[in-house]
């Protein structure tokens, strides 16, 4: 029931992204001629005269009267020029139809290959762009250039088409739609001189447009528009929670990299096609592929993503066992190999690969796919690329033997050894280790005959005089043969094990770097350098607005930046190694994370490695993941920070509010009263009497030029929210500073300083502590009895914070009021919104430490006596480099 439901939310996933990105109408032909450009221009006329946004982005009319008279009266983008090698070539102008936008874009000949120097070397590339930028794009193609068609089509018609579509474009069809004549219809077409010139079309008429050719043709046009109709119907049923129709399972396809392995993936990818099966791509590693082996895997694993199937390599000595252990982990039902080269002694023990899977594999369906083009490739294949292999192998195996043979006759010399077998098969053992196991039977069969030649009665001769000498050399050939095969098996291992180690610890080094990254600058300084030390390339990394490091920034060309600037916009791999923009010098993979595009990643491997491996691919496409990870981690971060610096500075806004209405209003009220005082009754007061007032005037005068300044300063924060302008400066020095500040107003108050000596600077808005620090201070001063002095203890906690104790030995405030009194709105007579109150009041002083991701709490006094505020802020990370004059940032 899992699955259904997991089915039928995927089917449901698909129809919302084909309704969000662009949809695709193929008009599809079995031929040139059959008038795919023609019925194109009909329907798009009909929808023009509908209202609907029509534009040809690029029609090729091929001198057609009757298909030039359909593009007139349609919206026509003028072509891109374009310059290549002295001649002016014209293409469709990408960016143009991007802009303008269409509900529908008109492109011709899906699989034409675009000129030198476009964006994209396959048109089918700009229809991808075109669909995820949301434009409906109707195009034409003829079935000869579907990918996985193409081998079917070489064997029908005897002609290789060069330009192909994967098909994987075809999975974001909205409509395809058969425009088909009869082959005689055609034909009389292609006579009329409708299709080709006179020339042309006489020669076509000899190769290609065969009647026979044109009817295969034919019917594979129509297989093909009938998979999709019966997918369509298939995944229309599903998402409305209707029962759907059988599928096959998985088919796995196995390569080895001899000759045919491109053959097996289309054959594979038609077979699964034509069930509506998944399918995969896998092939075994076992330390004995060639150079051009390697490299033709790596072609047939491109060939089958660009078909839209699942690419893998395994790593096993036992190469039946691996591919039987990958169809049971895909649920797969069909297995389809190439028929390789047997060998003799391999068949008459059933050892063959094909015997294998059949007998170990009795519940599959074994596809046995075989050529002879395939057979003779696979023939010519080792004297060429594994000549310099064998020639090392070579050197190794007649060493091997030659010094086991001299060392034997040292050890029956000097030692009077008589067992000698031992020291041959040490040297079978040491080949085994270092090469493959052919290379080690080679060294066993030699060391035996050596042995025989030159140890065994009658000596210089194969013959043996004793049956206890054919025992022997015959057990050390048996014993040879096994050592071997256990050393190259075990050398395998080691090498698998060591490259997965590799890949583990690359990802662990990752990981454990972008864990300490606490911004996007060290995202991408720590993403860099691991990405540069692993891969053994050139590393640069964008993201948004931040980029690094500078000196590969230095090195982008132009075309380097507008592939990385397309690698961004696209969300898809652009730059060496691909097939879009590949002029450029750096391979660039997106940066995203749940397919949120945030940046870009590029890497420049050195110019003599003309491919990248499998493994360094998927190695390099896991560490971006990781990174873009990393990037959306810290980039949440800021963004939950910046909400929590927002909120603070609300509350510290609605504060200074709240404090406006009574500590602007006390002293105005007494500066006033003073004043009028003064004015009526001076002429009848003594000089004692108006000194008091005016002593008034002047105090309270001084106390709101203090509101006031406190005001300003927190306006000079900034306009659009809280900004903290961060600098180091010791603690000591803003104890000091708000206290020379408080006893300038309160001189008769005594300050006790109680600070850690050897204390680091902090990383903090100096004039706001220095407030925040103020205002506690002040308030203890205000409920401390007369003589008693205020008291300030700095220390540094064990969790690496800064910790400020300010006590008073006043009253104290009740335990269930220590929480409340820094309450916007709460004020008690004895604490800190009484009628002493210090103006900006706790409130604010919870707003300025809160602000710098630090805590304010109300604790008992020392020894039960008044009241300890307790202020703990974060350290910040001192520089090393820099000095601290020259550290100031924003948060």
């Amino acid at each position: 029931m899992g699955a259904e439901h997991t089915e039928q939310a995927d089917a449901l996933l698909g129809e919302l992204q084909r309704q969000t990105a662009g949809r695709l109408t193929v008009f599809l032909g079995a031929a040139p001629g059959v008038g795919k450009t023609y019925a194109m221009l009909a329907r798009a006329r009909e929808l023009h005269r509908q209202g609907v946004d029509v534009v040809i982005g690029i029609v090729e009319t091929h001198g057609r009267s009757e298909t030039q008279g359909l593009v007139e009266g349609l919206p026509l983008l003028p072509r891109r020029q374009l310059a290549y090698q002295g001649r002016a070539l014209e293409e469709m102008d990408l960016d143009g139809l991007l802009a303008r936008k269409p509900a529908i874009a008109l492109v011709d000949e899906l699989a034409h290959r675009n000129a030198p120097g476009s964006r994209h070397e396959r048109r089918w590339q700009d229809v991808e762009e075109l669909l995820d930028a949301g434009i409906d794009v109707y195009t034409t193609v003829n079935i000869q250039h579907l990918e996985s068609l193409n081998d079917v089509v070489h064997q029908v018609t005897g002609v290789r088409v060069s330009e192909t579509v994967p098909d994987a474009v075809f999975e974001r069809l909205r409509d395809i739609r058969l425009v088909d004549l009869p082959a005689r219809e055609l034909i009389e077409r292609l006579n009329q001189g409708k299709v080709y010139l006179p020339d042309q079309a006489a020669q076509a008429l000899q190769a290609f447009f065969s009647p026979s050719n044109l009817t295969a043709l034919r019917e594979l046009a129509m297989q093909t528009v009938a998979q999709h109709v019966d997918a369509d119907l298939r995944e229309t049923r599903v998402a409305r929670g209707l029962e759907g129709l059988a599928l096959q399972r998985h088919v796995l396809i196995a390569i080895d990299g001899r000759g045919h392995s491109e053959y097996l993936v289309r054959a594979g990818a038609r077979m699964a096609e034509r069930r509506g099966a998944p399918w995969s791509v896998v092939t075994v590693e076992t330390g004995r592929q060639a150079d051009a082996a390697l490299l033709e895997i790596d072609k047939a694993f491109a060939l089958a993503r660009n078909l839209g199937g699942e690419t893998e390599v395994l790593h096993n000595t036992d190469v039946t066992q691996a591919i039987l252990d990958a169809a049971a982990v895909r649920s797969a039902r069909s297995i389809v190999i190439g028929r390789t080269r047997e060998r003799p002694i391999a068949r008459i023990f059933n050892r063959t690969l094909t015997q294998q899977l059949l007998q170990r594999g009795a519940r599959y369906e074994l596809t046995i796919v075989g050529t002879p083009l395939a057979r003779q490739r696979a023939q010519r294949l080792p004297g060429r690329s594994g000549e310099g292999l064998w020639r090392r192998e070579a050197w190794l195996i007649a060493g091997a033997s030659v010094i086991a043979t001299g060392a034997a006759a040292l050890a029956e010399a000097l030692l009077d050894l008589q067992d000698l077998s031992l020291i041959f098969l040490v040297a079978v053992t040491l080949v085994a280790s270092r090469t493959r196991m052919t290379s080690a039977v080679i060294t066993a069969v030699l060391c035996f005959l050596a042995y025989n030649f030159f140890f065994i009665e009658p000596r210089l001769t194969l013959l043996i005089s004793a049956q206890r000498g054919v025992a022997t050399v015959l057990l050390f050939l048996a014993a040879a043969l096994i050592a071997g095969r256990l050393a190259s098996r075990l050398r395998m291992q080691v090498v698998a094990l060591r490259a997965s180690n590799a890949h583990a610890t690359a990802m662990q080094s990752l990981g454990r770097q972008l864990a300490q990254a606490a911004d996007l600058g060290q995202v991408i300084t720590a993403g860099s350098s691991v990405l540069r030390s692993t891969l053994q390339a050139e590393a640069w990394i964008r993201i948004g607005e931040q980029s690094g490091p500078a000196a590969a920034d230095t090195q982008l060309s132009d075309k380097d930046r507008t592939a990385a600037d397309w690698t961004q916009q696209n969300g898809q791999a652009s730059g060496r190694y691909t097939d879009t923009l590949s002029s450029a010098a750096w391979w660039f993979l997106p940066l995203g994370a749940d397919k949120e595009a945030l940046g870009v990643v590029g890497l420049r491997f050195p110019a003599a490695m003309g491919r990248l491996s499998f493994e360094q691919r998927r190695l390099a496409e896991r560490m971006v993941e990781d990174i873009g990870q990393a990037a959306l981690r810290t980039r949440l971060v800021s963004e939950l920070e910046a909400a929590r610096v927002s909120g603070e500075t609300e509350r510290l806004r609605s504060a200074l509010l709240s404090s406006v209405s009574h500590d602007l209003r006390s002293p105005l009220s007494s500066i006033i009263g003073a004043a009028d005082s003064l004015m009526r009754y001076g002429k009848d007061m003594g000089p004692a009497d108006r000194h008091s007032l005016l002593e008034t005037i002047h105090v309270e005068g001084e106390r709101l030029d203090r509101y006031i300044q406190n005001l300003l300063d927190m306006t000079r924060l900034g306009q659009q929210g809280l900004t903290l302008t961060r600098d180091w400066i010791g603690i000591d020095e803003l104890v000091g500073s708000a206290s020379r500040r408080l006893q300038r107003y309160e001189p008769a108050v005594r300050i006790e300083h109680d600070i850690e000596p050897g204390l680091p600077p902090i990383h903090v808005h100096p004039a706001l502590i220095e407030q925040a620090l103020f205002n506690v201070m002040e308030n203890a001063a205000k409920f401390s009895p007369p003589g008693e002095a205020v008291r300030v203890r700095v220390r540094r906690t064990d969790d690496g914070r800064l910790r400020v104790d300010i006590s008073d030995r006043g009253p104290g405030i009740p335990e269930p009021e220590r929480r409340r009194i820094f309450d916007m709105f709460y004020s008690v007579e004895r604490g800190d919104r009484g009628k002493n109150g210090t103006g900006l009041g706790l409130t604010i002083v919870q707003g300025i430490v809160g602000a710098h991701m630090g805590s304010v709490e109300a604790l008992p006094g020392p020894e039960g006596l008044g009241t300890t505020v307790r202020l703990s802020l974060p350290w910040g990370s001192y520089p090393t480099t820099e000095s601290p004059a020259h550290d100031s940032n924003a948060s």
